[in-house]
């Protein structure tokens, strides 16, 4: 897929392959290093840089109340991900941006 990841820097939470769409989904747990924010995401484009497939930034939280303590430092054009809601998802700006799917 044209990446090549170093296990000590600076790699999502988890990466998942969407095979269909041809994908890569990263991944960052909230508790663990913070939201996407336009820094991680620019550090995550330049890290993939030479992917072949697509790169989806989500940022995961616990709970609404906890993505309430970072909703200024989301960066736009990511996604959302809550776990109390598991079957939804947030998108922060884009081309979808209040129109029919």
């Amino acid at each position: 897929m044209g990446v090549n990841l170093n296990t000590h820097g600076k790699i999502p939470d988890v990466v998942v392959h969407h095979v269909n769409q041809n994908w890569l989904v990263l991944i960052e747990a909230v508790t663990s290093h913070g939201s996407v924010d336009a820094k991680r995401r620019n550090e995550l484009q330049a890290i993939f840089k030479d992917s072949t497939a697509g790169l989806v930034f989500v940022s995961a939280f616990l709970t609404r109340k906890d993505m309430a303590q970072y909703l200024n430092e989301i960066s736009w054009e990511t996604e959302v991900w809550i776990a109390e809601s598991p079957t939804h998802m947030i998108h922060f700006d884009g081309e979808r941006f209040l129109g029919p799917y």
